[in-house]
């Protein structure tokens, strides 16, 4: 069967390549993906699958039989970023988003894999659902399908992301560590309130650019003062806007930043501090402040014998040298990236797999991050993320 299914997927490699340039040529954001959800809709009418929407914006299709064996869920997601594209592509999104991390080749693989379980459906020992998600890059594609029954009945699941600038081949499939993989996140706002005035007398009014300002600098030394050397743990603020003329006392300042770390205790104990730092020092200066916690997910957790039978499986698939433990390749335990994923809501209610697909491709010697609008993807790659996603659903349900 291995054989079997690495062959199939790599006779695929024109049908991948076409269907993600086509996702990437008519990127969309968020919730909003009306073409690519009609898109993939038909693609997979095509493979004889029968879909349905789930939630707001969600695809799902069950391929096998329900009431036979486990149910094993794959993933990918199909939003893309609001990120003006700068790369050389003909295939490029001209719209002002982009797909610069990847769901597009996401996508694609997941349509690779649904061809390849459908023609294979009457050998399934069980059932795989495919999850087409929304909005992961906003936090909320994967609650919401979640709220709409997408796990219902389901055992276990995997989710696959490619990744660039790893020191291994592309078409290499690194497993997730056992335990935590990706932060937790939080979006927050926080807006003072004062009292506006003539600049040339400030006595009337209350400042609430000076109080933002002193805000931002007491954050900076929760990581300094209150955090331990093994916490690891990061709050940045990335906008304050006030005031509109540079005569006047402003009457309100917004910040905005986000909150990542590794441990639900310590992201707790963040989010009570910037509550009481934000308020205590708005009302030293006379001002007051609220604190608006947004989009969030929560960490994402590896079930450990998932992790293992991943390795194990996909390393009979495509080899040792091209499926290999990141356990193994970073032995210090320390976490080594620090995107957030919210796929980790899943993570939260059945054993799950994160698995990275090395797929970065260099331009003029450099190879762009995640999220740049530079960032280009190796094509090449994309079969041995299909042939992985449909050889561990496959596998998991002849061993479950």
């Amino acid at each position: 069967m291995k054989n079997t299914i690495l062959t199939e997927a790599l006779e695929m490699k024109a049908f991948l390549i076409n269907h993600r340039r086509w996702l990437h040529g008519h990127a969309e954001t968020g919730f909003d993906l009306n073409e690519t959800k009609a898109y993939v809709r038909r693609v997979l009418e095509e493979a004889g699958c029968v879909v349905s929407d789930c939630g707001r914006c969600g695809l799902v299709t069950t391929i096998g039989n329900p009431q036979k064996g486990a149910c094993f869920l794959l993933r990918a997601d199909m939003d893309a970023l609001p990120i003006r594209e700068e790369s050389d592509a003909d295939y490029a999104c001209t719209t002002g988003n982009m797909h610069a991390c990847g769901h597009d080749l996401h996508t694609a693989m997941l349509l690779g894999a649904a061809w390849i379980l459908k023609k294979h459906e009457h050998e399934l020992n069980g059932s795989v659902r495919l999850m087409f998600q929304p909005a992961e890059e906003i936090f909320g594609g994967a609650r919401d399908m979640i709220e709409n029954g997408i796990l219902d009945g389901t055992d276990a699941g995997m989710m696959l992301h490619v990744s660039t600038g790893i020191p291994i081949p592309a078409g290499t499939l690194l497993i997730a560590p056992p335990g935590v993989s990706a932060p937790a996140a939080d979006y927050f706002s926080i807006c003072v309130h004062g009292k506006g005035c003539h600049g040339s007398a400030p006595q009337e009014g209350i400042d609430a650019l000076t109080a933002a300002a002193h805000i931002l600098i007491a954050l900076q030394e929760i990581n300094s003062r209150e955090l331990g050397i093994h916490d690891a743990a990061m709050i940045t603020i990335g906008t304050m806007n006030a005031g509109s003329a540079a005569n006047a006392i402003a009457d309100s300042a917004v910040m905005g930043g986000t909150i990542r770390c590794f441990d639900e205790d310590i992201r707790a104990k963040l989010k009570q501090r910037i509550e009481e730092i934000s308020s205590g020092i708005a009302s030293a200066f006379r001002s007051s402040a609220n604190v608006t916690f947004d989009s969030s997910c929560p960490t994402l957790m590896n079930d450990p014998s998932l992790c293992d039978f991943t390795e194990r499986c996909l390393a009979d698939l495509l080899g040792p040298d091209k499926a290999l433990a990141a356990a193994k390749l970073n032995p210090s335990g320390k976490p080594s990236a620090g995107g957030s994923e919210d796929f980790a809501y899943v993570s939260h209610k059945i054993p799950i797999v994160m698995v990275s697909l090395a797929a970065g491709e260099p331009v003029e010697g450099h190879v762009f991050p995640l999220h740049h609008p530079k960032a280009t993807f190796d094509e090449s790659a994309m079969p041995h993320g299909t042939a992985g996603l449909a050889y561990m659903a496959i596998s998991y349900l002849q061993n479950h």
